[in-house]
């Protein structure tokens, strides 16, 4: 697999071999980075990490630091080598061998929340709809932040949340990347520039 843009373009990352994965397809991983646009400086956070190539592109891309969540050895294993082989300091990235559901508890800083949030779990099983639910409870996304899901087109992800509503959805063939955003507070308007 290939880092698609930055200080790292078109190098290789490798994918945790015996591990039953489905790394996000290169045409769908440069439309989130489009839809991203400036990662420079942003938090990351990828939940189902895999190879860890999300967080991995999005520091070739400027990101300031980046947390992989993944609840299999071989794939933290593999996030840790593939930063290394690319010589990524130790100081911008956090590698946790957790389950994504519970290992959020854990995660939420008030100073130190989450600017994207990336998650692309196993189909069928829910846990993207869980996941949303968690990252709504616990906060821990920035109140400019963005909570990307990777998920097959059938699969029905309508959870009832609090604090996160659905942005929009773009789709890639069978794949569905929807997004979700803080909810928009009217009573904020009053701190908005050119209100008086």
């Amino acid at each position: 697999m290939r880092i698609i843009g930055g200080q790292f373009k078109s190098r290789i990352i490798s994918i945790p071999k015996g591990v039953d994965i489905r790394p996000t397809q290169d045409k769908v991983r440069e439309a989130v980075f489009n839809i991203l646009g400036d990662v420079n400086g942003k938090k990351i956070l990828e939940l189902f990490a895999g190879s860890g190539a999300f967080g991995i592109e999005a520091l070739s891309r400027g990101a300031s630091h980046a947390t992989f969540v993944d609840n299999n050895f071989r794939c933290a294993a593999a996030i840790r080598a593939n930063l290394e082989s690319l010589g990524i300091a130790a100081q911008y990235y956090s590698i946790i061998k957790s389950n994504a559901l519970t290992s959020l508890p854990g995660l939420p800083k008030e100073e130190n929340k989450f600017d994207i949030i990336f998650l692309d779990p196993p189909y069928y099983r829910d846990l993207a709809k869980k996941c949303l639910i968690n990252i709504d409870a616990y906060d821990i996304l920035s109140p400019i932040g963005l909570v990307l899901v990777e998920h097959f087109k059938k699969d029905i992800i309508k959870p009832d949340l609090n604090t996160l509503v659905l942005a929009e959805e773009r789709r890639y063939g069978d794949v569905i990347i929807s997004i979700y955003k803080k909810r928009y507070d009217k009573s904020e308007d009053s701190c908005l520039p050119g209100n008086v």
